[in-house]
C-alpha cells in the first residue's frame, strides 16, 4: 500500500467537507484513500489502444428554409406580450 495519503490530509479534507471524524475513522479513510490512489496507478499501466473510430454522421445536413413569421409563431402561445412569448416569472 502506498503512503500517498497522510492522516493530516484526511483530516483537512474532512474539515473542508465539514465532517467530524474520530481517530479510528481517520485511519480507515487514510487506508481507503491510499487504496483508491493505488487503483488509479494501476489504470495508468493500461496500454492505450490505437484504433480508428468507425464513426459515421447520422445527422442530416442543414437546409435553409423560410421561417415562421411572428404572428404564426405566436398563434398557439398561451400568453404573449408586445409580440413576444410570455412565460412565468422566475424568482
Amino acid at each position: 500500500m502506498s503512503d500517498a495519503v497522510s492522516a493530516e490530509e484526511v483530516r483537512h479534507v474532512a474539515e473542508l467537507a465539514r465532517v467530524d471524524l474520530a481517530d479510528d475513522e481517520v485511519d480507515q479513510f487514510t487506508r481507503q484513500f491510499a487504496d483508491i490512489l493505488e487503483y488509479f496507478e494501476t489504470l495508468d499501466e493500461v496500454p492505450e489502444v490505437d484504433r480508428e473510430a468507425d464513426l459515421t454522421n447520422v445527422m442530416r445536413p442543414d437546409e435553409e428554409r423560410d421561417s415562421l413569421d411572428r404572428e404564426a409563431a405566436l398563434e398557439n402561445a398561451s400568453e404573449t406580450e408586445d409580440g413576444y412569448f410570455k412565460g412565468p416569472n422566475v424568482s
